[in-house]
């Protein structure tokens, strides 16, 4: 591809909307951005502020050449102010940011370095989350060639991502304006991905921080319409099955929005939480989806919690879903170091770890398929159900300033307990770790270890009562053990937690009454 010398090597897009204070870190960020400031561009579109974000921004462009701000009329969505950027982007890439984000240092250089190492259409680079989850499997390793079949790609479907503007031009990829708007990331992301030459993921710098506001005042925080949610869901749907024949591969795709956008909002605290009538409304229109599109496999792979929520939704149960979410929410990882040492530059550190359930380790049928004993009938397996899986545990470092996160190597013995008429799933992890080779070095700060415990469709983390300082990138490890303070600050949970249990179960006249 040939690219004129005077256009920027990256346009990032950043719509805005009375983001106040929150816009900071953002703009910090890009200020403190390896790649020179004649190489990249920043385009700031303002969707209609009412507080002093315009003026800032105007102030911002008036001292930096390579800021520029548009302003339009508020549109209520990113949608219109991203497609408004990428109309006025220069550069051979384009990398979509929100406003209360942030870049690390390098990330601009990486990512155009990495796309044009490998010609790339789309890179995805390592994010860390902020008070949301971000993918985690898709950024065990790089992946220079990674595709909706060979990688985990479809858990990847925000659009903070490095494009190739000719590419989004070729195919006319723009965000939905129209009436769904919902989901409009989640449409443009998964054509992107089946319409790219090469897509890679750069998981060995993290490149991006992604979060969720405390005050939970992102545009698009606000709780969710079900029909237009999930009527923007069924375009999502459209796009896959227009690419993809039915089969596995279309069954794993859209097994993702069934497990994500569906099982997930039927499932613990995120259910019990809800108001009762918007769940019966969640619930009604999911029930219609996985009759109207999906095929026996969708649900069949998927994990034993989630296919008991899946199954308990068809059948329009609500009593038992919220029966189970009840249960659910008590469900946690335990984790106890076991031993530990420090030999020069090298940690070693034993972890014995299992799931449970409320105050009791979690209870598995002695069949040998590893599912759950739960506290609801008729969610047995279906036929040609995908076993259970592998229960498995990592163990991760997670930095206290910048959230990212390294998996440590690790080697796993598992144990099934004999517990009544059912096993416990113990596991024995050992992990030897060289911190002058973590992370490519860059071990500077103090990092937070947590066991990170997976089953029957469970990813809970549980931290670790210790801390490792580096005083430098590559410096010998400091531990730091918690455990005291540690265990103080666990039982005193665990009373809360019984407390607030026996408050829900009392009947509301007796609140009164004690009140």
């Amino acid at each position: 591809m040939i690219v004129d010398a005077e256009c920027p090597k990256v346009s990032v897009v950043v719509p805005t909307h009375d983001c106040g204070p929150h816009i900071d870190r953002l703009i910090a960020s890009l200020e403190r951005q390896s790649l020179p400031a004649g190489e990249f561009e920043v385009i700031f579109v303002d969707d209609g502020s009412t507080d002093g974000t315009p003026q800032r921004l105007d102030d911002l462009a008036a001292t930096r050449p390579h800021f520029h701000v548009v302003h339009l009329a508020n549109s209520g969505w990113p949608s219109r102010p991203r497609n408004v950027g990428v109309e006025r982007a220069r550069g051979e890439y384009v990398f979509f940011a929100d406003d209360d984000d942030w870049f690390a240092d390098e990330a601009l250089e990486r990512l155009h370095a990495c796309a044009r190492a490998h010609d790339a259409d789309i890179v995805v680079g390592k994010m860390a989350g902020h008070r949301r989850s971000v993918p985690r499997e898709l950024f065990r390793k790089n992946r220079f060639d990674a595709t909706l079949a060979n990688a985990p790609l479809i858990d990847s479907l925000t659009c903070h991502k490095l494009f190739r503007r000719a590419f989004l031009d070729k195919h006319e990829l723009r965000f939905s304006e129209g009436p769904h708007r919902r989901l409009e990331d989640h449409r443009m992301v998964v054509r992107a991905y089946l319409l790219s030459g090469r897509t890679c993921v750069l998981a060995d710098y993290t490149c991006y921080h992604h979060q969720r506001r405390a005050d939970a005042g992102n545009v698009t925080a606000n709780r969710m319409e079900p029909a237009e949610y999930y009527a923007a869901l069924r375009e999502a749907l459209d796009i896959v099955d227009a690419h993809i024949p039915p089969g596995p591969l279309r069954d794993r795709l859209h097994r993702r929005w069934l497990r994500n956008e569906m099982v997930e909002r039927l499932r613990g605290r995120r259910m019990t939480d809800a108001p009762a009538d918007w769940i019966e409304q969640v619930a009604g229109e999911i029930r219609q989806i996985i009759r109207d599109r999906f095929a026996p496999g969708v649900a069949a792979g998927l994990p034993p919690l989630h296919r008991a929520i899946a199954s308990l939704a068809e059948q329009g149960r609500v009593a038992d879903l919220r029966r189970l979410a009840e249960w659910e929410a008590g469900v946690r990882a335990h984790a106890a170091v076991r031993r530990w040492s420090v030999a020069g530059s090298t940690l070693a550190l034993t972890v014995a770890a299992q799931l449970c359930a409320g105050e009791e380790p979690m209870r598995f049928g002695a069949d040998g398929r590893d599912l759950p004993v739960f506290p609801v009938a008729g969610v047995e397996p279906p036929p040609g159900a995908t076993p259970a899986g592998r229960p498995k545990v990592d163990l991760v470092a997670r930095h206290r300033d910048s959230q990212e996160e390294i998996f440590l190597p690790v080697t796993v013995e598992t144990e099934r307990v004999p517990d009544g008429d059912a096993v416990r799933i113990v596991h024995r992890v050992t992990a030897t770790v060289d911190f002058t080779a973590l992370n490519g070095g860059r071990t500077r700060g103090t990092w937070q270890l947590k066991a990170r415990v997976t089953g029957a469709g469970w990813t809970r983390d549980t931290r670790l009562p210790l801390l490792v300082h580096c005083a430098a990138d590559g410096a010998p490890p400091r531990l730091e053990n918690e455990r005291g303070l540690w265990s103080r600050l666990r039982r005193a949970t665990h009373r809360l937690r019984r407390v607030t249990r026996r408050l829900r179960r009392r009947p509301a006249a007796q609140l009164v009454l004690a009140a």
